[in-house]
């Protein structure tokens, strides 16, 4: 995966902001929305295209685009910044494929001390019941 590639691939939107900054909310632009098309991307191998759709089916609208917004600052620039890197983080940690659980035997030792803990717990519970006459 080449960052630069799929940097070149985005589609930056700046759109009016909600929330706080006066009236400069209300003239300013600073709302910017990032659109990644997933399937027609020229930079993704199908097997990288398969994995993303897989892992961020929830993200993804039914025409397989990848919309996300940031208004955090008021500066169009830094959301700017901020959407993209929040963008590669996504995209790196979906195409990470997790190592494979090796299951592992139960040691000796350990089934040997649950045993004999059993043991005990019955010995005492024995030793409780009345003397047989």
């Amino acid at each position: 995966m080449d960052s630069d590639k799929i940097i070149a691939e985005l589609n930056f939107k700046a759109v009016r902001s909600s929330g706080a900054g006066g009236q400069n909310v209300n003239k300013v632009s600073s709302k910017v929305v990032l659109s990644f098309d997933l399937f027609n991307s020229q930079c993704l191998s199908d097997d990288e295209k398969t994995v993303l759709f897989e892992k961020l089916k929830t993200k993804l609208t039914s025409a397989g685009m990848l919309i996300l917004n940031c208004d955090e600052d008021r500066s169009q620039l830094k959301n700017k910044e901020i959407i993209t890197k929040r963008f590669l983080k996504l995209i790196r940690n979906a195409l990470i494929i997790p190592k494979k659980r090796k299951p592992t035997k139960i040691p000796r030792s350990v089934i040997e001390k649950r045993i004999k803990s059993k043991r005990n717990t019955s010995e005492i519970k024995q030793n409780r019941k009345r003397p047989e006459a």
